[in-house]
């Protein structure tokens, strides 16, 4: 599905990031590893880069190939780290590094950005989501404290934002082609899967009784794969709950069904 294809993960050195990265090297693509750690087992090439540091991102972006097929953006931070370091890598680092990265993609490129189940309340996010539309690395402290994103807070945030920029950009890029979605995972079996539930107390264990089981990395990375292969190049701006039917089960909920 991706013979001869160059892919780019962020996030690479464990987790969903890892088994993302495995699953398209085994489909025939070049991968590109990124992470702030070196995996333990690289796949293909390593590049290090901060992702909460816009220096070292315009190094990486520096280091990249031209031509690159796909950009799977799988790096983020847990709920448990502090707001500003949350809100800073998994939304402002994530946008300036697809924004920096797009003119060296290959035409026809696909962009995947790993959301979450916890972005589904973007509805009720407008003001502050619209508020950080240009959101820079510098303004990230005081856009918090503007918005009160504290604490789990800053993790629901910068899902539901990464959703609605999916969506808003599902045509900016129509002239070479290139394309964007979004997989929204559910509890997964990761390193942050600890620090989510505790975070999320009873909230998220009620959440999980309505699966059979947590997720897993390779429940993922295929939903991953699919969207950076041709197969999915007329699906542009969608957000792919995978989460073993969580996201149905909400919405019976909030539905009355």
């Amino acid at each position: 599905m991706l013979q001869g294809k160059t892919i780019i993960v962020t996030g690479a050195a464990s987790g969903i990031g890892a088994t993302t990265a495995a699953l398209v090297a085994s489909q025939g693509a070049k991968v590109i590893c990124v992470d702030i750690n070196k995996p333990a087992q690289v796949v293909g090439e390593f590049i290090q880069a901060d992702l909460s540091d816009k220096a070292s991102i315009d190094r990486l972006v520096a280091a990249l190939p031209r031509g690159a097929h796909g950009l799977a953006n799988i790096a983020g931070l847990p709920p448990t780290r502090p707001a500003e370091a949350v809100v800073t890598v998994n939304l402002v680092g994530l946008k300036y590094l697809t924004n920096q990265l797009v003119p060296k993609l290959a035409d026809g490129a696909s962009i995947v950005n790993l959301a979450s189940l916890a972005g589904l309340g973007w509805p009720d996010a407008k003001e502050s989501i619209q508020a950080s539309v240009n959101l820079d690395f510098g303004d990230v402290p005081a856009f918090c404290k503007a918005h009160e994103i504290a604490g789990a807070r800053s993790y629901f945030f910068s899902k539901e934002a990464l959703i609605v920029w999916t969506m808003q950009n599902r045509w900016t890029w129509r002239d070479r082609g290139i394309r964007m979605n979004a997989v929204s995972p559910g509890p997964v079996e990761t390193p942050i899967l600890k620090d989510f539930l505790e975070t999320l107390g009873a909230r998220a264990e009620e959440d999980m009784r309505t699966m059979d089981r947590p997720g897993r990395p390779n429940d993922i990375a295929p939903v991953v794969a699919f969207l950076l292969s041709d197969g999915a190049a007329w699906i542009r701006g969608t957000n792919i709950p995978t989460d073993g039917g969580m996201y149905s089960n909400v919405l019976c909920q909030m539905h009355g069904f």
